[in-house]
């Protein structure tokens, strides 16, 4: 499961809320929490950023470890 998906199920379910609740408290559709929660790898990050924002979060770039061949 990945870093985001983990995320949001850990602090929906902290916060006693379904996916159906989230979704109306982001202004997404149900599946677009089904779908983040399960990891899709082709969400939109308008989408991500919705649900994100109910937890006070968004989405940023982070620096990750360089790898062989990767310019600045």
């Amino acid at each position: 499961m990945s870093p985001i998906a983990s995320f949001v199920r850990e602090r929906r379910t902290a916060n006693g809320l379904t996916q159906r609740e989230l979704a109306e408290l982001a202004g997404v559709g149900p599946r677009a929490i089904w779908d983040l929660e399960r990891g899709k790898p082709t969400l939109r990050t308008d989408v991500v950023n919705a649900v994100l924002r109910v937890f006070g979060k968004t989405l940023g770039i982070v620096d990750a470890p360089r790898g062989d061949g990767e310019v600045s």
